[in-house]
């Protein structure tokens, strides 16, 4: 593949294919991205390519206002909404969007995810926020567009970082997740799915659950992403 962005193709390929890999989209929905900063572009899947089918070389690529810069495919129908998070949240370099059964079931409940236990803190402090379901005149209008616009009102709304929290679930659709590369962004898409299985079975058990104490929430989320972490090698 003769290509300025072959290694981010490449990057944004097999990112797409571990999504797939993790159970995390049903059929062809969903899709990850990967950036490339210095160059003002991003690598997204190709729309509606079957996963089994996709190749490194299918790969989009595409600048920040939605043009197209390499590919013959058309790409992924989300990718204005990851070219608004790239756009307005320097510090990303990858996005991510599944149809994963639990995350969507809380998207339709339009709840947030709530902070049950120290799964859910080892990655983030606050519930998973939900964005409330889209307004009808911004349906209408450039709507994937307007999906990233929602997800940043919802932060600003509920005054988050996209840096501590980094997933969303959009009311009514389904989840986003990102990081610092396309495989974390894959990573938190997982990380949300197993945390939202695991608060649906917690409420079936008990629908008076408690709330994981604040002591418990720093102390986990802390030893992994604090000053003085000491998880891992």
């Amino acid at each position: 593949m003769s290509s300025l962005y072959k290694d981010l193709k490449q990057e944004c390929y097999e990112a797409n294919m571990q999504l797939n890999a993790l159970n995390l989209v049903v059929y062809t929905f969903g899709n990850v991205s990967a950036v490339d900063r210095k160059n003002g572009v991003f690598a997204i899947k190709p729309s509606g390519v079957p996963y089994e089918d996709l190749k490194p070389e299918d790969i989009v690529i595409v600048d920040f206002d939605n043009n197209v810069v390499e590919g013959n495919l058309r790409p992924s129908s989300d990718t204005k909404t990851h070219a608004y998070l790239y756009k307005h949240w320097p510090n990303i370099g990858g996005v991510a969007h599944t149809h994963a059964t639990y995350s969507v079931a809380w998207a339709q409940s339009q709840q947030d995810i709530p902070i049950f236990g120290t799964t859910h803190a080892d990655h983030l402090t606050a519930d998973i926020p939900c964005a409330p379901p889209m307004a009808d005149h911004l349906i209408e209008g450039n709507y994937e567009h307007n999906t990233g616009i929602q997800i940043l009102d919802c932060f600003k709304e509920k005054n988050l970082s996209y840096e501590e929290v980094e997933m969303i679930l959009i009311g009514n659709h389904g989840p986003f997740a990102w990081g610092k590369n396309a495989a974390k962004a894959v990573y938190n898409s997982k990380v949300l799915e197993v945390v939202a299985e695991m608060a649906y079975l917690t409420l079936q058990i008990n629908p008076n659950a408690p709330r994981l104490k604040d002591s418990l929430i720093k102390k986990h989320y802390n030893r992994k992403h604090g000053k003085d972490s000491y998880y891992g090698q």
